[in-house]
């Protein structure tokens, strides 16, 4: 086990630390550090080995893509085949932020870094840290997000800690993230946009800068055949250790659903974790009852998703039971996230269930 250096930016970039995670990257070693979606777990993007030093860390199938974070947008030019107009306009109206962009790559990127295949994921992050710690090492850091594969991505640094020491040579704590979920995810290489897993920015927002983009019908699949064009397609991810199932219906109906399951595995003598919004947590009497957030700003819920989902960990949670959200706007990212941490259990209010 190695040992795990921690710097400290909550307070602002520390130079000396970015010198020495930026050594670390060149060197072909691991560092974890902020972005405004979620800590990233950063490697050397051109280096083979470095990549498969981040799934060996994660324990994460390497036919997962990773993707390559960058922090201009003249880096695009080495790393991919063809820039098309429209990932230009896109990269003017959201770059630097938490849009991911998929490229036909060039020869520079080794496949162990896109899994694979022939595309290449880049982002251009929005946070102050990452994008000096991307410069000290050479424009080009591979970076999923810092968890141990399939847990709750982390939105702090202490989750960084507990899923990676040991693993990985440092972590850059800069304190609580901003946005909580991961970066939206744009396929650019067919004739039309495609989204492949949504984020804080949102198909009506794409829309309105390139014109139709369309959902890929895969977004939700758990077909094992599908091979991953992008992080987070395929594989079982977000979940916490307690089996959580979401409940969904009308908004009466769901909370006495859940009211009645939380008593029901409480009898049984399960301890219960109810993740609910500000609107309804008064409602429930029975459990770990944790506000998201509000459902007048779907925001609120994605910055603290992940955060809740480690907490029901954190407090020996035994099965946990999710309101669902509208799947407009960024709530369709909420629910994407939550679809995939539950494995896809859904109960519908009203009905008899067995959880």
């Amino acid at each position: 086990m190695k040992k795990t250096i921690i710097s400290d930016m909550t307070e602002g970039i520390d130079s000396a630390g970015i010198a020495l995670g930026g050594k670390i990257l060149r060197e072909g070693g691991l560092v974890a550090f902020p972005t405004e979606t979620v800590y990233g777990l950063g490697g050397n993007a051109l280096d083979a080995e470095a990549a498969r030093k981040i799934y060996e860390a994660k324990g994460r199938p390497s036919d997962n893509p990773l993707i390559v974070h960058i922090c201009t947008p003249e880096a695009l030019e080495k790393i991919t085949a063809e820039v098309p107009e429209t990932a230009k306009r896109l990269a003017d109206a959201f770059w630097p932020g938490p849009m991911t962009m998929i490229f036909r790559k060039s020869e520079l990127v080794p496949e162990s870094t896109t899994g694979g295949l022939d595309t290449v994921a880049v982002r251009f992050p929005d946070h102050p840290v990452a994008l000096a710690l991307i410069r000290e090492a050479g424009g080009y850091v591979a970076a999923p997000s810092a968890n141990t594969s399939g847990r709750p991505s982390p939105t702090l640094a202490s989750h960084v800690w507990d899923d990676l020491r040991g693993r990985i040579d440092m972590i850059i704590d800069g304190g609580e993230v901003g946005i909580g979920i991961e970066s939206t995810i744009v396929d650019l290489t067919g004739p039309e946009p495609v989204i492949l897993r949504p984020g804080y920015i949102t198909q009506e927002m794409l829309e309105k800068v390139v014109g139709r983009v369309s959902l890929d019908r895969a977004l939700d699949s758990d077909d094992p055949a599908v091979r991953p064009k992008a992080p987070g397609m395929k594989y079982k991810h977000y979940a916490p250790k307690a089996p959580l199932y979401i409940v969904e219906g009308g908004q009466g109906a769901v909370q006495e659903t859940i009211a009645s399951l939380a008593e029901k595995a409480a009898s049984e003598g399960k301890k219960v974790g109810v993740i609910c919004t500000d609107e309804s947590a008064e409602n429930y009497r029975t459990g770990i009852v944790r506000s998201a957030g509000t459902r007048t700003d779907e925001a609120t819920v994605a910055a603290h998703l992940y955060r809740i989902l480690r907490e029901m960990d954190a407090l020996g949670a035994d099965v946990i039971y999710a309101e669902a959200f509208d799947t407009a706007g960024i709530g369709m990212a909420v629910m994407n996230r939550l679809m995939k941490a539950a494995g896809h259990k859904v109960i519908h209010a009203g009905e008899e269930a067995q959880a």
